[in-house]
């Protein structure tokens, strides 16, 4: 099903080649803050409804009963979708990568976002310009946008069947429309201040273990980020397929950027970045994204839990900490399964015997990512802290459940961003 679409300027549908382009990050709180997906990104249940899909707007009301319904028939809409953008408009293609599988679950994760989120406007807009501002990298531009929409419509309306009318389209158009121009300003605005990406250059590959290696690259050019974010990583042996990591250091006078990176099973670009690529190797920056900052207006006390490679993004907010000359008291549980999974506690140590605000406290467990929020528990208060979570997703839920038992508020919890809300649907661990 076709349904009219103008160019962006006319006020009509201008499409959202950025909502639909292989995901980069969002501001919207992904589970770990650091990693690789699956391939690498967890698949969203087909039977999935959207959250609260009875509450909300009219508009909102008809978008989420949509989902709802194509819920079970996930993975057909997804790729009808794209079967349908790519036999209608070949050109695109090139725009996304070969292997499409991961793109799709993508797809849905967007949409089931925006149904969430469509009566939060604050949420939704800087998760969408955030997402526009990504997406130049890909090379998405305005006019790619109406294709989208139009194959959008045409895949919702062929399998909502049962709510598909008017009033329902029309509701989809007026939503699509907003959001893709949010997309497009956010992009036309971030032009002129920062590339679309970066090159870097590879300048220590140190394996730490078998399947994790801390890597520093050189961008050809500054690089602004604050501590706590996290980029997307293109390499040169899967053209097209990007992965999200945290920095590993609060930024540095000399420009350089650590990561830290777990192979992961299947992991393309986990597995090109720890087994093939060497110094001298060249590979793409995105822009910088997240949330996952230190608020450096007040003087509370961090509560820092990082599982695994989680370690990274905790690591550049105890430096940046340290780097502001500030000395507030910070908590460290460092979580992993053995001892030898505690690849970077030395670092961390050094870190501590510097620093007599810095508290690192390492638990080892093979059900780490229960361990370490019950671990919390065992010292504290914790009133007056802000507390930071990085690591699997298991341990993210288990650990906000936790801190929220122990009495620290919900807009005192952070947690590594892609967030993971969305982008849980871009790391792996």
């Amino acid at each position: 099903m076709d349904v009219p679409i103008t160019t962006p300027g006319e006020n009509a549908m201008p499409g959202g080649g950025g909502w639909f382009m292989p995901s980069q990050g969002t501001s919207v709180p992904p589970p770990n803050g650091h990693q690789d997906t699956p391939e690498e990104s967890p698949r969203v249940p087909a039977q999935r409804s959207a959250p609260g899909a009875e509450e909300g707007s009219p508009e909102a009301l008809l978008i989420r009963r949509t989902m709802t319904e194509i819920g079970p028939d996930a993975d057909k809409v997804t790729s009808y979708f794209y079967a349908l953008l790519f036999v209608r408009h070949p050109e695109l293609r090139s725009l996304f990568p070969a292997a499409m599988d991961t793109q799709r679950d993508r797809l849905l994760k967007a949409l089931l976002t925006a149904a969430e989120y469509l009566d939060n406007t604050p949420v939704l807009v800087d998760y969408l310009k955030n997402l526009g501002r990504g997406h130049r990298k890909y090379g998405t531009r305005a006019e790619h946008y109406p294709a989208v929409g139009e194959c959008l419509i045409g895949a919702l309306s062929t399998y909502a069947t049962t709510v598909w009318n008017r009033e329902t389209e029309a509701a989809w158009v007026r939503a699509y429309t907003m959001m893709s121009q949010v997309m497009i300003d956010a992009a036309a605005a971030d032009e002129p201040r920062a590339p679309a990406w970066w090159q870097a250059e590879i300048v220590t590959h140190d394996l730490r273990t078998r399947d994790v290696a801390i890597l520093t690259v050189r961008p050809d050019q500054p690089y602004p980020f604050l501590a706590g974010q996290y980029t997307s990583v293109e390499t040169p042996w899967w053209p097209r397929v990007w992965r999200h990591y945290s920095f590993a250091s609060a930024p540095r006078s000399d420009g350089l950027l650590t990561f830290h990176v777990k192979a992961v099973p299947a992991g393309w670009v986990s597995n090109a970045l720890v087994n093939r690529a060497r110094p001298g190797d060249v590979i793409r920056l995105g822009p910088p994204a997240g949330s996952m900052t230190v608020d450096h207006t007040t003087d509370s006390g961090l509560l820092c839990l990082g599982g695994g490679t989680g370690i990274a993004p905790i690591k550049a907010l105890v430096e940046d900490v340290a780097e502001r000359g500030e000395r507030r008291p910070v908590e460290v549980f460092y979580g992993a399964r053995t001892d030898h999974d505690l690849y970077d506690i030395d670092t961390m140590l050094r870190l501590q015997q510097s620093h007599p605000w810095l508290s690192v406290r390492p638990v080892t467990d093979q059900r780490a990512h229960l361990r370490l929020p019950d671990a919390v528990r065992a010292y504290g208060p914790w009133t007056g802290y802000d507390a930071y979570l990085s690591g699997p997703p298991g341990m993210i839920r288990s650990g906000i459940d936790t801190l929220r038992d122990i009495g620290i508020p919900s807009n005192r919890i952070r947690r590594d961003a892609v967030e993971e809300l969305l982008v849980g649907a871009d790391r792996a661990y």
